[in-house]
Formats: structure tokens, sequence, C-alpha cells
């Protein structure tokens, strides 16, 4: 079976950096590319296991910042001669300089868009007339993560985390079963458990079964029904445990 999502929520490669160097407070005048480069290729290894669509920047991103990360492995030389006509600096350029640069020149645009944004939601509280029936035109609501502390990221680095512990809890031999479940009836299992634990759950505790199929599968269910507002995610503080609550019992007659 092959589930494949696109997300509009992601925005490109430099948001990707921006929420990494955010998460791991990290000063963007000083990337410790090493590390940063680690957390961007694990994310993008997280989006290939689950089936998405990987746009051809993210890749030249990773490429990037690989380069990056071989020039600051390699040793300063110094030249033996100079050309006195030549005007130098008396220090070779920092490789991440460039990558520094856009970042910033994207977070001022990001910022930009957020403050328009609201200013576009405020003059939307306005009428020169009552408010026309558009239901007809419409269109499908965008993902919404229920809490605007919450970003895919934050699940995705969620989702890591649950790999790596399916993986260490695994048994040395065990019978492959393959029992196929679609995401549909994943979401009204997802729905009927949260119903009976008063509508409030751990994140890992949705995924009781070790097989990846079946991991992959609630975890899309999990972002279906954030798409479809039926239920809501909320964390408490950076690295906290994620909690998934249902939107009321009333939905579990719908599915």
């Amino acid at each position: 079976m092959q589930y494949n999502v696109k997300f509009d929520a992601f925005e490109g490669p430099l948001d990707l950096l921006l929420h990494l160097i955010n998460r791991l407070e990290i000063d963007i005048y000083d990337i410790p590319v090493a590390n940063i480069t680690e957390q961007y290729l694990l994310y993008i290894h997280t989006m290939k296991d689950l089936q998405l669509d990987v746009a051809s920047e993210y890749l030249v991103m990773a490429a990037t910042l690989l380069a990056i990360k071989s020039k600051m492995l390699l040793p300063k030389q110094e030249e033996d001669q100079f050309d006195e006509s030549f005007d130098f600096e008396s220090e070779e350029d920092d490789p991440r300089n460039e990558l520094v640069e856009r970042l910033i020149e994207y977070k001022k645009y990001k910022e930009a868009a957020t403050d328009l944004r609201t200013m576009e939601e405020e003059r939307g509280l306005m009428y020169t007339k009552p408010p026309s029936d558009l239901s007809d035109y419409s269109r499908e609501a965008a993902l919404d993560l229920g809490n605007m502390d919450i970003s895919l990221y934050d699940m995705l680095g969620a989702f890591q985390k649950l790999l790596r512990r399916k993986k260490l809890q695994r048994p040395v031999s065990t019978k492959i079963s393959r029992q196929e479940i679609s995401i549909e009836k994943r979401m009204a299992e997802i729905l009927e458990l949260l119903g009976r634990f008063n509508h409030r759950k751990s994140f890992y505790e949705l995924f009781p079964v070790p097989e990846k199929e079946h991991i992959v599968v609630t975890f899309l269910a999990i972002l279906e029904l954030m798409k479809r507002k039926e239920i809501s995610i909320d964390q408490e503080s950076n690295f906290a445990e994620i909690f998934v609550s249902s939107k009321g019992a009333e939905l579990l007659g719908n599915h």
C-alpha cells in the first residue's frame, strides 16, 4: 500500500533550517555545520520514510550543507607569494557566510509575511456590507495543527523519536505477518481510542504495533485528523511530551 502526500506547510529548505536553528537554540551567525547538517539530513530521511515527495530544492540544500561541512574540515593554507596589486583580506572567507546571509534575508521576508498576514486578517474583519455566502467557493482548509506552538517539523521530530524507540524495542527474532490497514480505518480507531481515554492521550501511546507500515499509517492518520480539525495537539514546552486530544465525543458518531 502506498500513500503519497504533499504538505503545503513545508515552505522550503531555508524554512526547515530556521526551524532547526530555533529548535536547537543556535546562534545564526555561528552555525555548527556538522550538527545542523546531521539534523537536516535526518528530517529528509524521515520525509522519505513517510513516502512524502521531497522537492529537489531540499536535496540541493543538503548538498550545499555537505559542501560547507567539507570546506570547514579542510586545513587553512597560506599563499607563499602575494601580488602587491591584489587587494586581499587578511583572513579567508568563512564558507558559511553566504548561507547565513540567505537565512537572515529569508527570516526578514518570513517575518514581514507574518506581519502582512496579520494585517490581512485584521482587515478581513472589516465589512462595508453584510457578509455574502461564499460556501460554494470555499477551498479545503489548510493543515491546522491545533496549537500555534506545534509545527509539522515538531511532529516529524516526534516521529523520529518514535522510530528510534521502536527500533530499540524490536525483538531479536519475530514472525512477520503482513496486515493491510487503511488510513480511514486507523483514523476511526484513533478517535475511538481517544474517546475511551477522556479525549486525551500521549502521542507515543497511539503506536502500539511495532511494524513500520502500521507506524506510518498511524502517523498519516493523525496528520489527516489534524487537517480535518477532529483532533488537536498540545505541548507544554520545547522537547516536552506531545499529547493528542479529540475535539469531542460527538465526532465519534460521524466515523
